[in-house]
């Protein structure tokens, strides 16, 4: 089938070996039911809980999962990453668990929640650190690379890298055994690494499916380059999304995407508050801005799928209390 082309960066094989490596170390999120999202949206819906995982999201799995693949010299040079913040804390937690170093790089207008995570994901361990930079003005990507070079780190991609891609997939794994089969999946999107992960592990178990990914209205890089047939590159999205600020998917991400998504739509940033206001009050769960793109498209209607059973992947919960409030406060 699809998910076992040669051409794509992972397999099926790879999400299997990622869960046997995850079991015991990332949490089995629960799956979560509401009556009133059946109700709006007229589907059955299945929302896989990642704002529940250690570190509050879907990345830990990812970062673990290459983490936990370091040889031993690697080990002890440690790993470097960039990020906005969920990333940043996955690799610094992973590190930690491991025994390693970490040095992260992140823009200086990150969530302070996030920030102060991934600084105390890395006290006590030795050589690691925060570097900060202008996301407006500098390219994290080249700072990653450099610093690699410079202190012989290993340096571990937000989502362009396959064992990063394979661990996030066992979100979809655990989620279709869990809820049984399922006609559609949303997935929010990014660089596209979950999707990618997951849209693998679920074409594989349910061939008939059909894998969704969400953007930011303002940051479609990735509807985009589906509709060119190629990677588009876009400037610095404005979005209350900030995981999913990205410019681009990634090399390895984008083909699986364009061999396995069903396609990807948008939503704009009221209809994420709306949604993080659906789960405060009608699920008692904080979900963040980017961790909302999945289920916006499903409970705002941009994807209508009456009848249908939905798995929905919650993505994450870190966010800042006060920013919390004034978004879930603004009113419909």
């Amino acid at each position: 089938m699809a998910a076992a082309d040669p051409e794509l960066a992972i397999g099926f094989d790879d999400v299997q070996r990622a869960a046997q490596r995850l079991a015991g170390v990332a949490l089995r999120t629960p799956v979560r039911r509401s009556r009133r999202a059946d109700e709006l949206s007229g589907a059955q819906v299945f929302f896989k809980c990642e704002n529940f995982q250690r570190m509050g999201a879907f990345k830990f799995r990812g970062a673990y999962n290459a983490l936990a693949q370091f040889t031993p010299a690697q080990r002890r040079a440690g790993a470097i990453a960039y990020s906005s913040g969920n990333h940043a804390q996955a690799v610094a937690l992973a590190a930690r668990l491991l025994g390693m170093p970490s040095v992260i790089v992140m823009p200086h207008d990150a969530p302070p929640a996030k920030l102060a995570a991934t600084r105390g994901y890395q006290a006590g361990q030795a050589g690691s650190e925060v570097v900060l930079y202008d996301r407006w003005a500098e390219d994290r990507e080249a700072i990653g690379r450099r610093l690699a070079q410079e202190r012989g780190m290993t340096l571990v991609p937000p989502y362009d890298d396959a064992q990063v891609m394979a661990g996030q997939g066992t979100a979809a794994l655990e989620l279709i055994e869990d809820a049984g089969a399922l006609d559609a999946l949303l997935v929010c999107v990014g660089g596209g690494g979950l999707i990618s992960g997951c849209a693998v592990a679920a074409k594989h178990r349910l061939p008939g499916i059909a894998v969704w990914g969400v953007e930011p209205e303002a940051g479609n890089d990735t509807q985009q380059s589906l509709q060119r047939g190629r990677i588009v590159r876009i400037p610095t999205p404005q979005t209350i999304a900030d995981g999913a600020q990205t410019q681009a998917s990634g090399e390895l991400t984008f083909p699986v995407i364009r061999a396995l998504a069903a396609g990807i739509v948008t939503v704009s940033d009221a209809q994420l508050a709306s949604t993080m206001r659906f789960f405060a009050e009608r699920m008692k769960m904080v979900v963040e801005p980017t961790g909302c793109l999945a289920a916006a498209a499903l409970l705002e209607g941009v994807l209508p799928l009456r009848g249908a059973r939905v798995g929905v992947i919650v993505s994450g919960g870190n966010v800042d209390l006060p920013r919390y409030a004034a978004l879930i406060g603004a009113g419909p």
